[in-house]
């Protein structure tokens, strides 16, 4: 089984993504979260880049990880294709030039990945605690 390469990201770049994820996530925010998201938005395109990234590293290296004792089966060998293509879409989509909106779609739907796993809250606290 190959293994996805992915561009190394920075912790700062992690917690800038995370935290837009825990913004995101948030159905009420109050003005100052709503102003912090205002200024996410403000650069979509670098946004849509990083969130990109940020779900390949989370699909690849934490969302979908493939059990030690499952690595060389076939349920292994089909997760880790799902893994690639997603990770495939999802980075085609937030390059495809639809700036915040693509980031915030995208982040929407890494919500629903990680809500299947954990709480998004803990979970994204992990990641950043580990990138640091």
């Amino acid at each position: 089984m190959g293994t996805i390469q992915l561009n190394v990201l920075a912790p700062e770049q992690i917690a800038r993504a995370a935290g837009y994820i825990e913004l995101v996530r948030q159905e009420q925010c109050t003005e100052e979260e709503r102003a912090r998201l205002e200024e996410f938005h403000a650069d979509g395109a670098e946004l849509a880049k990083l969130i990109g990234e940020f779900g390949g590293m989370l699909l690849a290296d934490y969302i979908s990880a493939v059990p030690d004792e499952h690595v060389d089966c076939e349920s292994g060998y089909v997760v880790d294709q799902l893994v690639v293509v997603t990770n495939r879409y999802l980075k085609r989509w937030c390059l495809a030039g639809g700036g915040a909106n693509a980031a915030r779609v995208a982040a929407e739907f890494l919500i629903e990945c990680m809500q299947e796993v954990d709480t998004v809250h803990q979970y994204l606290a992990d990641i950043r605690r580990n990138a640091a």
